[in-house]
């Protein structure tokens, strides 16, 4: 997505950020940096985290963002160096594990690109390409290879998960669901042999987009190594609402991630992504209900907002908004 928001420097502060916004944004953004609600004592019960290159590709300066700015423990790896993760060589992936345990950092997830492409066989999908591939692009003939390399590279940043999709969406999956769901099985079953978690984003580009297609997809892949990386940004921005609504239907024991960003509805029905708190998706109570219902693997923030004029100053923003927004549901992190 392309945005026409005047770019301001890195350096400068929120309030300076803040008044290049329009109305609605700057809101968000105020209504995040006020005194927040008392949180309980205790530790944060997720894995409180954001994807690195949401910030920057300067992998060695998202980390020192995430540990020293953010205070966080957590990071999820997708692209760095203007690299996909899984296109690394074992210098790079060394030297990332370096920086890594330099700023006291765990690692939730290979964020992969993972059954990202065309359903071979299938009509090509208007979402072929015209999708941020985060510097990857394999084809089908090559996930069986791009698998076995993420499991690798979960063992090498000793993380037990690795993100995937279900193919670009297409007009009318159903002559082709039960094989993608063998397909999804097989990689599952492929990944339970190393003890690994296999995570299958909902994402509206792909086949599995909403709550309810999440629930029948985890319906008939029982393999419980097989779990939901649960994005309500992601199904929000389809029409949805993934919460109370798309958010009941789930196994709760099956959400393995969430990732967390926010959506605004424009007038041509078309969506905007906004910073955490700034948009439709009822994040207070979806935070609640995960706390409730023991949730304790990662929140993610995958910013995608990009109204702050950078990567960097969007995700600052987009994190105020999250740990606030998290302070108003009672969880404390």
């Amino acid at each position: 997505m392309k945005f026409t928001r005047r770019r301001v420097l890195a350096g400068l502060g929120l309030a300076g950020v803040q008044s290049m916004m329009p109305p609605l944004i700057r809101k968000a953004a105020a209504s995040s940096s006020a005194t927040a609600p008392t949180q309980a004592s205790g530790e944060c019960p997720f894995r409180l985290a954001v994807i690195n290159d949401e910030i920057t590709q300067d992998f060695e300066k998202a980390c020192q963002i995430v540990s020293g700015d953010f205070g966080l423990h957590w990071i999820e790896l997708r692209s760095m160096w203007n690299k996909n993760v899984t296109e690394l060589n074992p210098r790079e992936v060394e030297n990332a594990k370096k920086i890594i345990a330099e700023h006291k950092l765990r690692v939730t997830d290979i964020a992969s690109p993972l059954f990202k492409t065309d359903w071979p066989g299938a009509p090509r999908s208007s979402q072929s390409e015209s999708r941020d591939q985060f510097h990857a692009d394999f084809d089908a003939g090559a996930q069986d290879k791009l698998l076995e390399h993420c499991i690798s590279l979960a063992k090498s940043f000793d993380t037990d998960r690795i993100r995937c999709f279900d193919f670009w969406r297409l007009d009318d999956q159903k002559p082709y669901r039960s094989a993608i769901n063998a397909k999804l099985r097989q990689a599952a079953e492929r990944c339970a042999k190393d003890d690994l978690i296999l995570l299958l984003e909902n994402e509206m580009a792909c086949n599995t987009a909403t709550g309810e297609e999440s629930a029948a997809v985890l319906q008939a892949i029982p393999n419980k190594n097989f779990m939901l990386n649960w994005d309500p940004g992601n199904a929000a921005a389809l029409g949805s609402t993934p919460y109370p609504d798309g958010y009941q239907m789930l196994p709760k024991d099956r959400i393995g991630h969430c990732h967390c960003k926010d959506v605004v509805r424009k007038p041509d029905h078309k969506y905007d992504w906004a910073p955490v708190g700034g948009g439709i998706v009822d994040w207070v109570g979806q935070f609640r209900a995960l706390q409730r219902d023991g949730f304790h693997y990662a929140a993610s923030l995958e910013t995608h907002w990009r109204g702050a004029g950078s990567p960097e100053a969007s995700t600052r923003i987009s994190m105020d908004g999250l740990k606030k927004t998290l302070a108003k549901a009672g969880v404390s992190c």
